[in-house]
């Protein structure tokens, strides 16, 4: 069986899934702010297909390397199909079941707790690869991990909240607040009935001059963005990576 050292490939790929997914974090949180459960729902599908392309490309890759690279040429990178394809395959996983349960609509905690879990064994795989000096570059190493591990497990989080805001934001007191005089806001219509009848308060005030607005919780804002921050420096990392790996791939008459 042929020996190719992609690991160029894989921290591209990682790069190019964490531009991406700091992106549609950020828009989505975006949405959030303006109580667009539509505009949400249309970032998460959209980003389906590319996310979907990187996940299936990053899982086939992963199985293949892993049959291939315990037999690379080199003694130093004899253990690299664990310390490396191992983290890759899972993260395609991720991706790919992100992917399908955002273009169906699907709940996405249960893809978020997926990601907890890849995302504490990166930690382990990374904290462990560092330890032993493993790599080249030990540090970019660490930080690359840690940057996508924290990230999954804030995953899981963030997921619960976009499931809770796409199922009950016209409904739930949560994301409605009463601060403001004069007339009742227009804007929420058949809504506010229904907050009405799950909070005590504002229905005591529907009747008031006050203006039921919608907010959305400073912590939900903490916790989502908490998600994108982690990923960005993973992402951050990852080109620092990509930037240290390529030179020494392409060095004249190096053998691959």
């Amino acid at each position: 069986m042929t020996f190719i050292d992609d690991l160029g490939l894989i921290e591209g790929l990682l790069l190019l899934a964490g531009v991406l997914l700091t992106y549609v974090a950020v828009v989505g949180w975006f949405r959030m702010l303006k109580g667009d459960t539509k505009g949400l729902h249309e970032v998460l599908k959209g980003s389906a297909i590319p996310l979907g392309g990187v996940g299936i490309t990053a899982s086939l890759l992963g199985v293949w390397a892993e049959m291939v690279w315990p037999y690379a040429p080199y003694a130093y990178l004899g253990g690299y199909n664990i310390l490396f394809t191992d983290v890759i395959l899972l993260f395609g996983l991720v991706l790919v079941a992100f992917a399908i349960s955002a273009y169906l609509n699907l709940k996405l905690q249960y893809v978020g707790l997926f990601a907890l879990v890849a995302g504490a064994i990166t930690l382990f795989y990374g904290w462990t690869g560092y330890g032993l000096n493993y790599t080249k570059e030990p540090l970019n190493m660490l930080l690359l991990y840690a940057g996508f591990g924290a990230a999954g497990i804030m995953a899981f989080p963030a997921t619960v909240l976009v499931d809770h805001f796409m199922g009950s934001v016209e409904t739930s007191p949560m994301y409605w607040t009463s601060e403001a005089p004069n007339v009742i806001s227009r804007r929420l219509g058949v809504a506010v009935r229904g907050v009405q009848g799950l909070s005590p308060q504002l229905k005591a005030k529907a009747g008031s001059s006050d203006e039921i607005r919608y907010h959305l919780p400073r912590v939900v804002s903490l916790v989502l963005l908490v998600f994108p921050v982690f990923m960005a420096l993973a992402s951050i990392a990852a080109y620092f990576f990509l930037g240290s790996t390529i030179p020494g791939h392409l060095v004249p008459g190096k053998t691959p």
